[in-house]
C-alpha cells in the first residue's frame, strides 16, 4: 500500500464532524472501525475509549487543515509535526500478492499496525499520509470547503490548484447561491432606480433622466 493512500485517513476523520450543523458521526465503536476501511487489523481492537480519543485527535487534524487553508503553512507544519512525534509510524516493506510485469513482488512502503491501540494506529497512519501529501504537493493543497455551512476538509489534487470545495455537490450549491445573490442585487438596483424615477415625478429611471440631461446639454 503506497503512502499516498494514507493521506485520506486524515480527511475521513475530520469529516466525521459537521461543526456548523452540530452533527457528529463519531459516536460508536462501529463508527471508529468503519474509518479504517477493510483489512486493517487494529480496527478490531477498537473500544469505547477510542471514540473519545479519536475525537480529540480529530480536532487537531482539523486545526492542521484550517491553518493550511488560511495560508499559515508554518502553523500547519508545526501542528502536523506534533502529531508525527506523538504518534510515530512503524513502516515496513511489503509486496503482498502484487507482482510486476516480470513476476517479481511490487515492493512498496506499508505502515504496519503495531500501535498500542486503535487511536494511536489511526493517528499515526493519518499523520504520515498527510505529511507525505503536504511535502509532495504543498500545504496549499490542504483545504476547507468554502460552501457554507460545510466545513469539510479536502485534499486538492487538481492540476491547477483550483479546488475550493469538498465535493461537486458543494460546488454546485455555492454556484447557485452566488447566482441568486447576483440576481437579488440586480433586482435591488432596478427597484432603487424605479423609485428614484417616481420621486422625480416623471416616472423615468435615474439612468433615463441622466441620459436626457446629457442630450439637452449637447
Amino acid at each position: 500500500m503506497e503512502l499516498a493512500y494514507y493521506s485520506d485517513f486524515a480527511v475521513r476523520l475530520v469529516n466525521t464532524e459537521e461543526p456548523a450543523r452540530g452533527k457528529d458521526g463519531l459516536t460508536s465503536v462501529e463508527a471508529v472501525r468503519a474509518l479504517f476501511g477493510p483489512g486493517r487489523q487494529t480496527a478490531r481492537r477498537a473500544n469505547e475509549a477510542d471514540v473519545t480519543r479519536l475525537r480529540s485527535v480529530r480536532a487537531r487534524f482539523r486545526a492542521v487543515f484550517e491553518a493550511a487553508d488560511a495560508g499559515d503553512e508554518a502553523l500547519a507544519v508545526g501542528l502536523l509535526n506534533a502529531l508525527l512525534m506523538e504518534f510515530p509510524v512503524s513502516p515496513q516493506i511489503s509486496g503482498h500478492a502484487l507482482r510486476d510485469a516480470d513476476g517479481r513482488p511490487d515492493w512498496h512502503l506499508h505502515i504496519a499496525d503495531h500501535a498500542a491501540n486503535a487511536t494511536a494506529d489511526y493517528a499515526a497512519t493519518a499523520s504520515m499520509g498527510l505529511a507525505f501529501h503536504l511535502t509532495e504537493h504543498g500545504a496549499d493543497r490542504l483545504g476547507i470547503c468554502r460552501a457554507a455551512p460545510c466545513r469539510n476538509a479536502y485534499l486538492d489534487t487538481s492540476t491547477n490548484r483550483s479546488r475550493r470545495y469538498c465535493s461537486d455537490r458543494c460546488a454546485t450549491r455555492a454556484n447557485v447561491a452566488a447566482y441568486r445573490a447576483r440576481k437579488r442585487l440586480e433586482s435591488a438596483r432596478t427597484d432603487r432606480a424605479a423609485a428614484d424615477g417616481r420621486a422625480d415625478g416623471t416616472g423615468r429611471t435615474a439612468e433615463t433622466i441622466h441620459d436626457s440631461s446629457a442630450a439637452g446639454d449637447r
